[in-house]
């Protein structure tokens, strides 16, 4: 007798969309016979096995949706296979069949996750029954995974458009912020290029040298907290004013803390005015504690500054800031990323006169 039997029976309902493939594992052939006349009757197409090795191959080469598994057979019994099914086949329904003095192992086996037991001897339409729970079972469950994934990514893919669109208003604030001083027009753009070819030129990976340009870009976010006379003002700042436009590094992380996520992004907008000997602000951090890109970001920040005209005083020649830059290095500036800095110089001095040209056509 072939084990491994479809049902091709004359007049039986062909499967559906709402039906499955199942098998049927038994080493009775009689009890395979019934169960597969049963359930090809009602639509299912049906496969045998009268062992475990055998239904193991059925499974692996078949689209199978339940399994009928018989609990004592010869070699591997049900029990020890049943486990075997749920690790490879998880989306797979399982009924264990049983005698009458075994349902306690059955209900076991339940415990464990299979969908239903039945006993022999068996009423054929109970089983059919039984199948059509366990499929419908089976098919709620897929259903409410396959929910819950969507509403997993449309909840991230909204809250990646709710990010990106707080980061663009961010930004755009900072940009309104430079367009009302002259003398930092643009300062945040420069910053954000100079920072992404320096961390491109430390060999940090591109996921890192996006971070840092963005970080680049709101690092100075923070001065919208800070009072307009402060900000804008033409002379040298007192003390007590200098200590307010200090605060704008832990004002820039609190504008971003409620919908950033990104902690390193974070500590960069807190952290650029640190110095590497750690006589900087807010945390007086020094050496290797100041965060890769916040030492980026200092570098940047500062050979920007000193190219720039300010209200209080003229901006720096590029030969002469470089050369500040350098005499830093090891004090105010992280020294591998001076030499990472520098190593990009013919590249910044290009940006630096582009802009220049820039603003020339403007003004003309």
């Amino acid at each position: 007798m072939n084990q491994f039997r479809m049902s091709h029976d004359k007049g039986v309902n062909m499967p559906n969309d709402n039906t499955g493939c199942v098998l049927i594992v038994d080493d009775e052939a009689v009890i395979c016979k019934l169960l597969n006349l049963r359930l090809s009757q009602g639509g299912y197409t049906c496969y045998e096995a009268s062992n475990t090795t055998q239904a193991s191959i059925l499974l692996q080469n078949h689209p199978i949706t339940l399994v009928l598994l018989d609990i004592r057979m010869p070699g591997k019994s049900g029990e020890e296979y049943l486990n075997e099914i749920l690790d490879f086949h998880p989306d797979t329904a399982v009924i264990m069949v049983t005698a009458v003095n075994d349902a306690h192992m059955a209900i076991n086996c339940m415990k464990r996750g299979a969908y239903d037991y039945l006993t022999k001897p068996f009423n054929l339409d109970e089983v059919f029954l039984s199948a059509e729970r366990a499929m419908e079972k089976r098919r709620l469950i897929l259903e409410n995974r396959d929910y819950q994934n969507n509403l997993e990514q449309k909840v991230a893919v909204q809250a990646q458009k709710i990010k990106d669109s707080f980061l663009n208003s961010i930004k755009a604030l900072a940009y309104a912020l430079e367009a009302k001083d002259d003398y930092t027009s643009g300062h945040s753009q420069r910053v954000g290029d100079m920072a992404a070819v320096t961390a491109e030129e430390m060999g940090l990976p591109a996921e890192e040298q996006e971070r840092i340009k963005l970080a680049g870009l709101i690092h100075d976010i923070g001065k919208i907290g800070i009072r307009g006379t402060v900000l804008n003002k033409e002379g040298r700042l007192t003390d007590d004013e200098y200590e307010e436009m200090k605060r704008h590094c832990q004002i820039g992380e609190r504008i971003l803390s409620p919908v950033m996520d990104d902690k390193e992004l974070m500590q960069m907008v807190r952290n650029h005015h640190e110095r590497y000997d750690g006589k900087g602000y807010p945390d007086g951090i020094a050496g290797q504690s100041i965060p890769t890109g916040a030492a980026i970001l200092s570098v940047c920040d500062a050979f920007d500054a000193m190219t720039s005209e300010r209200s209080y005083r003229s901006s720096m020649e590029i030969d002469s800031a470089f050369k500040e830059i350098e005499r830093c290095s090891g004090t105010q500036f992280n020294p591998e990323v001076v030499n990472a800095f520098l190593k990009a110089k013919d590249y910044f001095i290009s940006l630096m006169n582009t802009n220049v040209s820039v603003e020339m056509e403007v003004s003309i």
